[in-house]
């Protein structure tokens, strides 16, 4: 599964991102990455034991969990925190998975990373190439969004940064292990969540219309049954 969600920052949020983000220190992205990532990938990061970085990475979680559709999408258990990178002169990450399981850098404990996310930083004019190429199983699919909108999708599909040949691609990047495991039940739950909003929308916030109040039952129950924790 892959889904869009715009505007998780705004645009002066951003423009405040990446006017810290030009004060904080940029490492070679190879020297995060795993045995064998390591050798198809060429990009900056930001040093994550930078404290502007550490300042950004909270504030951008602490963001997402302020989005009523991130929530319902992703149903958030555990972040790694959020990173962030930057990709020129032909730099590129190639095709890989995501680990299946992270190390939290602050606690030691173990992140089972079901989704991955990459919010956008810049807008996609500014930059030639560096189209994010996911495989979904059903088709490639190339993503390139606009400055502050992210992409969210399962860790498991094989997906790859092409090369940026103009310009810079900036971007965060993270992993959620969500409450709900499995990709087609967290997608189920988001279908019917979405549905009880429109209703409530279309009855009002205030209704206590039986159907509406069965279905709102029905999703809870269905949490408490799939959830993994």
């Amino acid at each position: 599964m892959f889904t869009i969600i715009e505007n998780v920052l705004t645009q002066q949020e951003v423009a405040e991102f990446l006017d810290q983000m030009q004060k904080s220190v940029w490492i070679e992205g190879a020297k995060t990455a795993g045995n064998l990532a390591k050798n198809v990938k060429q990009n900056l990061q930001l040093d994550d034991e930078n404290k502007i970085t550490k300042t950004l990475s909270q504030r951008l979680e602490q963001r997402l969990m302020q989005s009523p559709d991130f929530i319902s999408k992703a149903l958030p258990n555990v972040f790694y925190p959020p990173k962030f990178n930057l990709y020129q002169d032909g730099g590129f990450y190639g095709a890989h998975v995501d680990s299946a399981v992270l190390t939290h850098p602050y606690n030691g404990k173990s992140i089972r990373a079901d989704l991955s996310a990459t919010l956008f930083l810049n807008q996609p004019d500014s930059y030639q190439g560096g189209e994010l190429q996911i495989d979904t199983g059903m088709g490639v699919q190339e993503i390139k969004l606009k400055a502050g909108d992210m992409i969210l999708y399962s860790s498991g599909a094989l997906h790859q940064v092409l090369p940026v040949t103009a310009g810079q691609r900036i971007a965060s990047f993270m992993w959620i292990q969500s409450l709900i495991k499995n990709d087609y039940q967290r997608t189920l739950l988001n279908q019917l969540d979405e549905s009880i909003q429109g209703l409530r929308q279309h009855f009002g916030v205030q209704s206590q219309d039986t159907e509406l109040l069965q279905l709102s039952e029905l999703y809870h129950n269905l949490l408490r049954l799939w959830s993994e924790t």
